[in-house]
């Protein structure tokens, strides 16, 4: 490690509980580069970057300013018998507004700008007064804040949602791309860097007070993993507060089986409404062809467009069905005290959690469709009320993937009924370069 500035060396052996199972283990020092894996489940408790934080930094500045580039200028213009139209980020939601869609509106301002930008400008400030030698206590509850704003930041999703809406513009307008897309992609390729590259427990690690200790395992005392920042600490810690982030610490989360049964039945209820109303409305010399989601799919299908077929039935109906038949199993197997497949379970909870977000891509092209395509009683195209039954499904699921404690469903396939352990032996400890 000779010649490494101090923020990249190796990193001390840890307790971290496990998101996935709740196996409280010893993660061994970890060089940059490397990852650090459950013993128990396939999930990852630690990767160790080589990026210091500097460096995200400078991503999230770079960030911001195609972010502001993207807000303020066009995305694309397309021209029918003679009429131009451009639209910017803004224009669908506008047209959401005027076509008494207001609600729908909110939400695409909310996952394209306010979420993206409101989580930079967080990081920036994080990363910025970290540098100190005792960093304020504020900054932990700005960085928790950024990292819940990280399932809801959706620019990635966005920039699926312009590339299927200019593909199904192809045969009805002349189109062209402009400066705002090309901000967009840049913007979606820095995004995913700073994903990659952030190594969040550093950045804990650098906000955290500078006595707190590492603890140790104690069989009387019991250990709790912070939900927010990952530290494992006292069951018996003063306030029920995690002594690092000051989140309120515990063993599992609250009431999480009724509360996602409850996200899950109101989502399978408006599952639908969304695929049996139109989403959108096609209006050619005053004609109207109204079309579901499945019967974009078959359109695109018609017109022999084959990926981009296979990506929105993905995104906008295998993924909806997949979340909530996957939630459905997990809340079944989990109540029943199911023993089989818990790593096959934890390992489909990662894969519901990650892929909730896809499916907005349906709404993000409606949006944009609708603020191009408006050229009076030649063609015209009108959302329609099944975006918005459909947009709530995709929310609703999100938020049940997140309220879902996979922990338990270890409790319940052990005796006991609680799978917390106080350690691992070091030959079942796993790390991968």
């Amino acid at each position: 490690m000779i010649g490494r500035p101090s923020a990249l060396a190796a990193t001390k052996p840890q307790l971290r509980g496990c998101p996935g199972c709740g196996l409280v283990q010893l993660v061994p020092a970890l060089v940059p580069g490397t990852t650090a894996r459950c013993a128990r489940c396939p999930t990852v408790l630690r990767r160790r970057s080589a990026h210091l934080p500097e460096h995200i930094a400078a991503l999230s500045i770079t960030a911001v300013v195609l972010l502001a580039i993207m807000c303020s200028t066009n995305l694309m213009s397309v021209e029918k018998a003679g009429i131009r139209r451009a639209a910017n980020l803004f224009s669908g939601p506008e047209e959401l507004v005027r076509q008494s869609m207001a609600e729908l509106a909110v939400v695409v301002i909310f996952l394209t700008v306010v979420a993206p930008s409101c989580r930079l400008i967080a990081m920036i400030y994080v990363l910025n007064r970290s540098r100190k030698a005792d960093p304020p206590r504020h900054l932990r509850r700005v960085f928790a804040f950024a990292e819940q704003l990280r399932p809801w930041s959706m620019i990635e999703v966005f920039v699926f949602g312009v590339f299927v809406a200019y593909v199904k513009l192809g045969d009805l307008v002349t189109i062209g791309l402009a400066t705002g897309v090309y901000a967009l992609m840049a913007l979606t390729v820095v995004l995913v860097w700073i994903d990659s590259a952030l190594d969040r427990e550093m950045i804990w690690e650098r906000l955290a007070p500078k006595t707190l200790l590492t603890p140790t395992p104690d069989p009387t005392a019991g250990l709790e993993c912070c939900e927010v920042c990952g530290l494992v600490s006292s069951s018996r810690h003063e306030a029920g507060q995690c002594p690092r982030c000051g989140s309120t610490l515990h063993l599992r989360k609250p009431n999480s089986i009724a509360r996602t049964w409850a996200l899950v039945i109101a989502a399978a209820i408006l599952y639908v409404p969304a695929n049996y109303y139109p989403v959108l409305t096609v209006m050619q010399l005053g004609a109207g062809m109204p079309s579901t989601i499945l019967g974009g799919v078959e359109e695109l299908l018609s017109d022999r467009q084959y990926p981009l077929a296979a990506l929105v039935f993905f995104a906008s109906i295998l993924v909806p069905m997949l979340k909530l038949v996957g939630l459905t199993v997990m809340l079944i197997a989990t109540q029943t005290g199911q023993v089989g497949w818990l790593r096959d379970r934890t390992r489909l909870y990662n894969i519901v959690r990650f892929i909730g977000r896809w499916s907005m891509i349906d709404i993000f092209m409606e949006s944009l469709l609708g603020a191009l395509v408006a050229f009076g009683s030649v063609i015209t195209i009108q959302p329609g009320v099944g975006a918005l039954a459909f947009c709530a499904v995709v929310i609703l699921t999100m938020f049940a993937a997140e309220t879902f404690d996979p922990r338990l469903m270890w409790d319940a396939a052990t005796p006991t009924g609680s799978g917390r352990n106080l350690g691992t032996p070091a030959n079942e400890r796993r790390v991968r370069a």
